[in-house]
Formats: C-alpha cells, sequence, structure tokens
C-alpha cells in the first residue's frame, strides 16, 4: 500500500521541518519527502493543510475495564483518533484498578485493535488506596512504564517516596494526581468568589500547591523525576518553575480548559463546566498560559474523563470530569497560534513530541525511513463544537457551543489512514 500526501504543510520542530511538500508513503514508512511525481494507491491533495508527527495525549480515561457504559477502549480510540492523536496513555482508575499484570494485558490487548497506540499506566499503590506499594516489578514485565493513582493523590509521603526511590532503579515514571483530598473537604469547584456566591463548597487551591511541592521535594530527595499532572493554579507554576531552576527533574501537563476559561463558567451551575483540579481565576489562568510558552509546562493535555448525561445533570452531586479529546487542538490553535502567542512548532512540541519524551517513547518524526504517524488538520477551519457529534461515548464536553478555528481532517497510524473528516477530505 503506498500513499502520497501531496502540496502538506509539515511541521517537525525535531527535523527543523516547516515547508510545503509532498510526503510518500510505502508500506508505512515514509519513503521520501520533496516534490514527487510517481504514482501512489491514493493520492491524498492536501493544499491549505498543516501535518504534525502524530499526537500524543498522556492522560485519559477510558473507563475500561468497569465503567463501559461512559467509554471503553474503542471508542475512547474512535474519539482519539478524530482529534488527530496517533498515540494515549490511560489512566489506571479503572474498575478494578489496573495494578495487575491481568489488567494490563487486558487493556494493551484490546488496545491493540483500535488502530493507534494504546499503553496503560498502572496504580502506584494497591487498589490506589495508599496503604501499600502494588508490584512495580511485575507490571513494568506486563508492558507498564508509568505509574500513578491519578483520580486522587498517593496521601502517604513516605509512600509515595519510595516508588520514586524505586523508579530510579526500574525506569518507570511516576505521574503525580495533585490535590490533598484533606484540603478539598468535600469541595466541588475553586474556592473564591464564586464558591461563596453560589454557596458551595470549594476547593482551596492550597490543595494542588501543597501536593505539588511536597512531590517535587521528595523527587529532590531521591534524585528521582516526577511528572505533575494537570496544572492549574499560579502557585504550582512557580513552584515548578523555581525547582526546574535548581535542576530538580519535574516535568509537567496543562489542559486546554485552563488556559481557556475560568471559574466564571460555574455561575452557569452547570456541571459541564467541573473537572479535578477545577477551572480557577484569571490570574491562574494567565499564569497557566504564561507557562506554556515559557516551557515551564511542558506538554498539552486533555484529562478525558467520560461521565454519562444522567451522572452530570446534577450540579452538586456529578462527578468531576470532562471529555476532550476531539477538541484539543483545535483549543490550542485556537487560543494560542491564532491569537499570535505562539508557533506551529511550539505547539507539535507540546502536544506531539514532549509527551512522548517524557514517557522515553519512541519519537515520531516526519522524516525519510520513519514509520508514518501524521495529525492532518485545516488551521484556518472554523467550526462550533456539538456535543452529540462527538465520537466519545460520553458528550460531557467543557466547549460545548464554542466556536474554534482549526480542525483535524486526516491521523495516520501506522502508515494508514486511521480516520477522515468526510467534510474535508479529499
Amino acid at each position: 500500500m503506498t500513499l502520497l500526501f501531496k502540496n502538506v504543510r509539515a511541521v517537525d520542530p525535531q527535523c527543523g521541518l516547516n515547508e510545503i511538500t509532498d510526503i510518500f508513503v510505502r508500506g508505512g514508512i515514509i519513503e521520501k519527502i520533496g516534490s514527487f511525481g510517481g504514482s501512489a494507491d491514493r493520492v491524498v491533495d492536501c493544499r491549505g493543510f498543516t501535518a504534525f508527527p502524530g499526537l500524543f495525549d498522556m492522560h485519559v480515561h477510558f473507563r475500561d475495564p468497569g465503567l463501559m457504559h461512559k467509554e471503553d477502549i474503542f471508542t475512547g480510540a474512535a474519539a482519539a483518533k478524530a482529534g488527530g492523536f496517533t498515540g494515549v496513555l490511560l489512566m489506571p482508575n479503572t474498575r478494578p484498578a489496573c495494578d495487575d499484570p491481568e489488567t494490563v494485558r487486558y487493556i494493551l490487548d484490546k488496545g491493540a485493535k483500535t488502530g493507534i497506540n494504546i499503553y496503560t499506566a498502572a496504580c502506584i499503590t494497591k487498589g490506589m488506596k495508599s496503604e501499600e506499594l502494588s508490584d512495580h516489578d511485575a507490571l513494568k514485565k506486563a508492558g507498564v512504564f508509568a505509574l500513578t493513582d491519578d483520580g486522587r493523590p498517593v496521601e502517604k509521603a513516605e509512600l509515595m517516596r519510595r516508588a520514586l526511590e524505586l523508579s530510579v532503579q526500574n525506569g518507570m515514571k511516576i505521574l503525580s494526581h495533585c490535590e490533598d483530598l484533606g484540603i478539598i473537604n468535600g469541595g466541588i469547584i475553586n474556592k473564591g468568589k464564586v464558591s461563596r456566591e453560589l454557596g458551595v463548597r470549594g476547593m482551596d487551591r492550597a490543595s494542588e500547591d501543597y501536593i505539588t511541592a511536597r512531590e517535587i521535594a521528595l523527587a529532590a530527595s531521591c534524585g528521582a523525576g516526577v511528572h505533575i499532572c494537570h496544572v492549574s493554579t499560579k502557585g504550582s507554576v512557580n513552584i515548578i518553575r523555581a525547582a526546574k531552576r535548581d535542576g530538580v527533574k519535574v516535568t509537567c501537563e496543562t489542559a486546554p480548559h485552563y488556559f481557556t476559561y475560568t471559574e466564571d463558567k460555574l455561575y452557569s451551575r452547570d456541571a459541564c463546566y467541573r473537572m479535578s483540579p477545577p477551572l480557577r481565576t484569571e490570574e491562574d489562568r494567565a499564569a497557566v498560559e504564561s507557562a506554556l510558552l515559557d516551557g515551564t509546562i511542558d506538554c498539552i493535555i486533555t484529562d478525558h474523563a467520560p461521565h454519562t448525561a444522567e451522572e452530570k445533570a446534577d450540579f452538586l452531586t456529578a462527578p468531576n470530569g470532562v471529555v476532550g479529546l476531539e477538541t484539543s487542538l483545535a483549543a490550542t490553535l485556537t487560543k494560542l497560534y491564532h491569537t499570535g502567542k505562539c508557533s506551529l512548532e511550539k505547539i507539535a512540541l507540546l502536544m506531539s513530541v514532549n509527551p512522548r519524551k517524557i514517557l522515553s517513547l519512541e519519537p515520531v518524526k516526519i522524516q525519510e525511513g520513519s514509520p508514518c504517524e501524521l495529525c492532518i488538520f485545516d488551521a484556518e477551519k472554523k467550526w462550533t463544537v456539538v456535543p452529540e457529534e462527538l465520537h466519545s461515548k460520553s458528550k460531557n464536553t467543557v466547549f460545548k457551543g464554542e466556536t474554534f478555528t482549526g480542525r483535524n481532517v486526516y491521523t495516520v497510524c501506522g502508515g494508514q489512514i486511521v480516520y477522515e473528516d468526510a467534510s474535508r477530505a479529499q
């Protein structure tokens, strides 16, 4: 099978590439980049489109096993493909929790049938109970290379320190959900002006700042690396920036909703604007955006967290979480690229290159001799997010009704077109 993508703007900062060119693919491998006059089994005219190395989201919840009424590996992968992602890392807060080799094998075997690269993290502690460490060596042998209790923090600092210490030996990346549950104390939105006016319990920013500082101190004590999940506060940004300056091996991520919206969205009393950590203040939003631009925040993730319409119907009792795989690229292009704040090369780093680098995965490059994984998008396409049109099984998007500029058109993985937008594809 041969493919020819003609007249595409190929952007890959790893290769110093940003030019309009042709990409010829044979047997899943990029054979030629440059003007190509030969034939191919399929020729795709990509005039006006841009190609990135396939996007990678290192923080998603596919709810499989155990909560498949919300999402499963196949519907989650369909959403990923529609968003331009050729790889994702699944969080382990499934039912049962992914803390044993058997569950790991179930997820990876099912993921192998999706057409994209599915990886899974496993639990730092057994059952995510913060009582004893899971068998990290056995999990690594089963195919795991990242550990987290995401959905909650490791509550006992000594357990987290031991996990970080072990990671120096076994090479498994430790990811931390930085929210102290005692400080949150039942809060459901950011603690501040909006929570007071709505009369609901708030989530104090100290919950995030404290655990972020704790993890950095623990990592520094044993020379380990640590990755901070879904950064949302100015305090966490400042703590991480200072730690990087001091040489601590810390990386971090944020999601588009944290550099797009503020807690003011909660005046609607709509649970689709509730997630953990919550939308914060304008000061926090601006700090997160600045940290993306100056390199303090290493990558953009979605924290794709599906919940049913019935679960999200009650503002006070709904679970936290929003879906995001199909809107992440569009939101980032709209809020960062089209405002002139961020180059295409920088976005490729944040959404494709850096997540793989953090996880020590093989890089995906647009270069001759490399496996072909591409996200091909129309950077100028205007469209409005309609939840019912999303590929995810759940429709709880924070961006419902938002008009974006930029949309994925083709997703290519293993040299195969695994997604194409029928309204734009040729």
